[in-house]
């Protein structure tokens, strides 16, 4: 006799969507399409076509460079290069991501046409998400999700970029296992996962681009304290590689005016060593600005309070200071992140301030 098939998780695809545009309405689709929606279920839709419901897309023009617009539109989503090489870039959105082109796609779209990441994803998910409850009178949570690359691993899969409706990490820290052992860093991104298992059924070429997530058990956040994927993004303090490779430095072009020192390529590098050496608590990284400047970002690794800009400070001026004895012109200019996480000074090099 068969044994009982035990419960488990199970994921669903949600069929016969139509081709997205802007102003679509996107759950009234996913309501029609999915009758069956049920409380507690996770709707995980491709983040594609929430941008394209909210026009987050770019056109190029006819007979324009493509690629081009692309690296345009890449500039314009860019908060700061971690890492290039030749035309790839490694950069961290406004969202707070570190993608691949900023996460800009050119693939399911009609050749003139490049999407971007929705500009809130947690908004995003949010409204989602209550449409859908005054649509299909149901209480579900929503994911947006995102194909994305992972550092040191081949191959691609979906992580979340927007969440609305549970919690993003669940904490087993202090929790203890069944050897008698405290977890001490235990968080798990449960919200990526949930991203990655969609995928199973939404897959990259099958153009069904939401999917259910049923049997979960309930993760939703206290009251009104819904984080959406906040809580994913890791601040600089916590970063132990925040900047890629050398491929950072080699890749930007010479400071002019600036000496280097015997086997530095170029004055871009002298600013590194420079900075990295003067400023030893805080990550730095090489930009290269523009009239003539190249530049070093510092992230503090907290908000900004009285303390942390005073130590900043003397760092900062024994940074210049040495600058200076090496014949540099410099200039600093504080630039707080998006959402206030974390202070990014930027120490210019090179031309002198106008």
């Amino acid at each position: 006799m068969p044994s009982e098939v035990p419960a488990g998780i199970s994921v669903l695809p949600v069929a016969g969507l139509p081709e997205f545009g802007p102003g679509d309405d996107l759950a009234a689709a996913v309501a029609g399409a999915a009758p069956w929606l049920a409380d507690g279920d996770v709707v995980v839709v491709t983040s594609k076509v929430v941008s394209k419901v909210e026009g987050r897309l770019v056109r190029v023009e006819p007979g324009a460079d493509r690629e081009a617009a692309r690296q345009r539109a890449i500039d314009g989503e860019t908060v700061r290069t971690v890492a290039r090489r030749g035309p790839l870039r490694i950069v961290q959105t406004p969202q707070g991501w570190v993608v691949a082109a900023a996460g800009i796609d050119a693939s399911n779209v009609a050749s003139d046409t490049l999407v971007l990441l929705p500009e809130d994803g947690d908004a995003s998910a949010r409204r989602l998400r209550a449409r859908l409850g005054e649509l299909a009178g149901v209480d579900v949570a929503v994911v947006v999700s995102d194909t994305f690359g992972r550092t040191w691993r081949e191959g691609l899969t979906d992580v979340a970029v927007g969440a609305a409706g549970i919690n993003a990490l669940d904490d087993h820290r202090g929790a203890v296992d069944s050897h008698g052992n405290r977890l001490e860093t235990t968080r798990v991104a449960v919200v990526d996962e949930l991203a990655a298992a969609a995928d199973l059924v939404k897959g990259k070429l099958a153009g069904v681009p939401v999917a259910v997530v049923r049997g979960l058990p309930p993760q939703r956040p206290a009251g009104d304290t819904d984080a959406g994927t906040r809580p994913l993004v890791r601040l600089p303090a916590d970063d132990l590689f925040p900047y890629g490779t050398r491929d950072l430095v080699g890749s930007r072009a010479p400071v002019p005016g600036l000496v280097p020192r015997a086997g530095e390529r170029d004055a871009a590098a002298a600013a590194f060593r420079v900075a990295s050496a003067a400023l030893p608590e805080f990550p730095v990284v090489l930009r290269h600005g523009g009239e003539g400047d190249g530049a070093v970002d510092v992230h503090l690794p907290d908000a900004v309070t009285t303390t942390s800009a005073l130590n900043a400070g003397a760092l900062v001026g024994a940074a210049i200071v040495q600058l200076h004895a090496e014949g540099w012109a410099t200039r600093w200019e504080p630039a707080p992140t998006a959402g206030g996480t974390s202070l990014v000074g930027r120490l210019w090099l090179g031309a002198p301030p106008p």
